[in-house]
């Protein structure tokens, strides 16, 4: 897995999950994660990704050559989230707003001639679902509108360059309402949740080729 991160409207957040290697920026909820940790299996990376689009059309292929993971968690602060919320797709177009270098693409998207939207290959109900089974004392809901900023921006780049296999993650800022232990297992909790419910449906796709 990888956690990467990056500062949105100078206040929003992202972090990166890479197949089984970990990047993970600077927040207290990331230290939580990064405590908590995600098995044995998972090497934890640092990265930092500015708020830039180009610099984002440009790093996260980078990332996908380097690492070849086997999922992309992206998790993001949101300044009008309350609760944890899971990011069903990404969109390619309606990017007007400029970013830290002033910058916006000309074409107001991030892929020209790429779909309008791509849909993650995590089911995102069925995460949700099972997170909220385990009891945690954190809200988990579902969203198909990730904010036409660099959020949804990398979230559609990220789509676009692993055919689905990426997932968004945003989360309310820290004490609105929950901490950066509650944040933290609920991210563990999560991820953990993603990865499993990818390799149930990897095996169920092995079986039906071996039938």
């Amino acid at each position: 897995m990888a956690l990467t991160g990056s500062r949105e409207q100078n206040q929003d957040q992202q972090l990166e999950a890479l197949g089984r290697t970990f990047l993970q920026s600077c927040p207290k909820w990331n230290k939580e994660l990064e405590k908590l940790g995600l098995g044995d299996s998972v090497d934890l990376h640092v990265y930092e990704i500015p708020v830039e689009y180009q610099t984002v059309q440009r790093l996260i292929p980078a990332l996908w050559e380097k690492h070849s993971p086997q999922l992309v968690v992206h998790v993001g602060v949101s300044g009008m989230a309350t609760t944890v919320t899971l990011e069903k797709c990404g969109h390619n177009s309606g990017y007007k707003g400029l970013d830290n270098c002033l910058f916006c693409p000309g074409s107001h998207c991030c892929v020209e001639d790429g779909p309008e939207s791509i849909d993650s290959i995590i089911d995102m109900d069925a995460v949700c679902k099972r997170v909220t089974t385990l009891g945690l004392d954190v809200t988990v809901t579902i969203s198909q509108d990730a904010g036409r900023y660099l959020c949804d921006f990398t979230y559609y780049t990220s789509l676009y360059q692993s055919h689905g296999r990426s997932a968004f993650v945003h989360v309310p800022p820290l004490g609105k309402p929950y901490n950066a232990d509650q944040l933290g297992r609920a991210l563990q909790a999560i991820i953990e949740e993603m990865l499993d419910v990818l390799e149930q449906s990897e095996d169920q796709i092995d079986c039906s080729h071996q039938h």
